[in-house]
């Protein structure tokens, strides 16, 4: 029998037909939602609806209405949803807590669940689209909690690898897992149980850099130009791994990085310095725009991995800082010691701008500052204690 409205509020824990496959779910703690059973190529499907109040019945039964109308149009209505625009960590994380909720014997998971990625990872990487999510990101989410409360930074790893598992099930996302402890993060973080008297700082302090700049000068390898670069630049290690000679402008000393390669899936131009235009190695017209500037040795055509630089990091004795907090290391030192205004500094770092009239403002003004800034990093970057010299970096064998 159809479901009526009064049913709908008095409905007892179980599930309740309204017929054509719609169906109230009712828990024992009496929170109510709707689903619609359906079948796509043999396979069973269930389509959450929304909550009740907040989805009464009738809104119910037109959602479900469409539903159908899509289905029979040989669309699958759940595959149309998910593929309708890019997913962000937090809305696949979301799903991922719905979609475990029946199976939860006890309600106060979901809330854990809930509680613990709002306070420790939507902040850091909600926003950012899911198939996106990179190494980099993940230590940068765990560092701050990973020797001050090691239990609670561990079950914050094992649920964000859950989420970045369930987005590459649902297809939307490809590649190994960044937050697997095994064989991955195990090689970056120290185990949990040996962290409690332990203080990490993930970001060089930028007093240091100049330093840090001396001795990795004297390394050889992509990777080691590659993290150079990364630093000069502020950049993201993935965008630096990803990087094409097409994206490069020579002559005007711009780095322009295609929406589809950056979080917020806007374009990017960044200013080069004279000293990270050096590090880009052979500058050959014989070179297709398609070549990556930072390839693998070991696998042609390929990018470099994302642990390369980490690699460097340790391999130079710096188990305790990242590769991603090298832009804190830049944010800092743009913010306590030079008068560039934040705005400019958060342009540099690509951070979205909401205020429209400002970013407006930004795309043209702001680049001819940023470019200004990114010459005084390098200058930091690479000048000695007695600020009387230049960094030399170690030269690339291929450059021209």
């Amino acid at each position: 029998m159809a479901l009526t409205a009064r049913k709908v509020e008095t409905a007892a824990p179980g599930r309740h037909g309204d017929g054509r496959g719609l169906y109230l779910y009712v828990k024992p703690s009496g929170a109510r939602s709707w689903v619609l059973r359906y079948q796509v190529h043999g396979r069973r499907r269930d389509l959450g609806l929304g909550a009740y109040p907040d989805v009464s019945l009738a809104m119910a039964r037109d959602r479900a209405a469409e539903a159908r109308r899509q289905i029979a149009e040989g669309e699958d209505p759940i595959a149309k949803k998910r593929q309708a625009k890019p997913k962000t960590f937090r809305d696949t994380a979301l799903e991922l807590i719905e979609s475990k909720r029946p199976g939860w014997k006890n309600a106060k998971h979901a809330a854990q669940w809930t509680s613990t990625l709002e306070t420790y990872v939507f902040p850091k990487i909600g926003a950012v689209q899911v198939a996106k999510i990179e190494t980099s990101d993940v230590i940068s989410t765990l560092t701050p909690i990973w020797s001050e409360k090691p239990e609670t930074a561990n079950r914050v790893r094992q649920r964000i690898e859950a989420v970045l598992d369930y987005a590459s099930a649902l297809g939307i996302r490809s590649g190994d897992n960044p937050a697997r402890w095994r064989g991955h993060l195990d090689h970056l973080l120290p185990k949990p149980k040996k962290v409690r008297a332990v203080k990490h700082h993930p970001a060089l302090p930028h007093a240091q850099i100049a330093d840090f700049m001396t001795d990795l000068a004297k390394r050889e390898g992509v990777a080691a130009r590659a993290l150079a670069f990364t630093i000069l630049t502020a950049a993201r290690s993935g965008e630096t791994r990803g990087m094409t000679w097409a994206e490069v402008d020579l002559g005007a000393q711009v780095w322009t990085i295609p929406a589809e390669r950056m979080k917020a899936a806007k374009e990017h131009r960044v200013p080069l310095s004279d000293a990270a235009l050096a590090l880009l190695g052979r500058h050959g017209e014989d070179l297709p725009g398609e070549a990556l500037i930072f390839g693998s040795d070991t696998k042609p055509g390929k990018p470099i991995s994302d642990m390369s630089m980490a690699a460097v990091l340790r391999r130079m004795g710096r188990e305790g800082i990242t590769v991603h907090g090298f832009r804190s290391t830049f944010r800092d030192w743009a913010g306590e010691t030079t008068g560039f205004p934040r705005e400019v500094i958060e342009a540099a770092l690509a951070h979205g701008i909401k205020d429209k009239a400002e970013a407006a403002y930004a795309r043209s003004d702001l680049f001819d500052k940023r470019r200004k800034l990114m010459e005084a990093w390098a200058m930091r970057a690479s000048t000695l204690k007695d600020d009387s010299k230049v960094v030399i970096f170690a030269k690339d064998t291929t450059a021209t």
